[in-house]
């Protein structure tokens, strides 16, 4: 594949394309407006950086994806980003820009690795080798995880329903 120069226009395409799935999936990690606005952000800033083409506009969505996780990764491994893990985020400051359901919020509260896989195949409609592509992990990690994500998702459902 040769290199890409893109224009303005392309950029702005690609934007309005994927901007908000790129959004979901950072939220899915930084949970918050602020810091999920942020590397959206940054995730397009690679973009910009990226200079080979894509193959489709499949390929671009997963390569905004796989930038996108890497982004938020890279976020709390490093030392500058304070004390805060992932999880520990605090709820209040929750605020986003599309709407979460019941199952969605169930989905949010998983761990992360399951969250994610789950989120890609379930609400991005991604095949587990497109996950395990993405995620750089083998595909019987991606089964386990969507599997066991789904056994905790069911107990959650069925804890909900005898609290009911």
């Amino acid at each position: 594949m040769g290199s890409l120069l893109r224009t303005d226009e392309e950029l702005i395409q690609i934007y309005d394309r994927h901007v908000k799935t790129v959004y979901r999936v950072c939220f899915l990690y930084m949970k918050n407006k602020a810091d999920t606005e942020d590397m959206v952000q940054n995730t397009f800033l690679q973009l910009m950086r990226y200079k080979t083409a894509f193959q489709s506009t499949e390929h671009e969505k997963a390569w905004l994806i796989r930038t996108a996780i890497n982004q938020c990764k890279d976020h709390f491994r490093s030392r500058w980003s304070g004390t805060l893990g992932l999880d520990q985020a605090p709820e209040a400051s929750v605020h986003q820009d599309f709407e979460i359901d019941e199952t969605l919020s169930k989905v949010l509260a998983l761990p992360p690795k399951y969250k994610t896989a789950i989120y890609l195949y379930y609400y991005e409609g991604y095949s587990t080798p497109e996950i395990a592509e993405m995620m750089r992990k083998p595909q019987s990690t991606v089964r386990s995880w969507l599997h066991s994500g789904r056994k905790l998702l069911k107990l959650e459902i069925e804890r909900e329903g005898e609290l009911a």
